[in-house]
């Protein structure tokens, strides 16, 4: 299995976010652009503040009546974020993500958000990862 680190050296380190007073429209033309299902929400100094998921969109405004170019962010990300260190396994994160019942794992490293892993890329990570193994195993049933 892989760690974090090394499944973000091969995806790419690049972290989508907003700032927590953005308005949910402004946030969801970004994530349409960009194809992704969340954004991080990192405050002026960088941290990470909160997580906006398309899932939070539906819950907190579509459910609620507000509107989306009058509602801000900070109004409802999630605060509560789980996230993990580049020096944890794949099968790690994707038993949290199970567990949680989350979709998008902030990597922080030295209080810094240095990345993000969706479940997509573990499901992908895995599935290239058991047929290595099928394929190391059907060369030792050969030999």
């Amino acid at each position: 299995m892989k760690t974090v680190r090394q499944l973000l050296e091969a995806k790419g380190f690049d972290v989508l976010s907003v700032r927590p007073d953005a308005n949910v429209y402004d946030a969801l033309l970004l994530m349409a652009e960009k194809k992704v299902g969340a954004l991080l929400v990192l405050d002026a100094d960088g941290h990470l503040a909160g997580i906006f998921s398309e899932r939070d969109y539906a819950r907190e405004v579509v459910i609620k009546g507000k509107t989306s170019k009058t509602t801000k962010i900070s109004e409802i990300m999630s605060t509560t974020v789980i996230t993990v260190s580049p020096d944890q396994l794949t099968d790690e994160c994707m038993e949290l993500m199970s567990d949680k019942r989350i979709r998008h794992l902030p990597v922080v490293e030295n209080g810094k958000v240095i990345g993000i892993l969706s479940i997509g890329d573990l499901v992908k990570e895995t599935i290239t990862y058991q047929q290595f193994l099928i394929e190391q195993l059907e060369s030792y049933i050969q030999s």
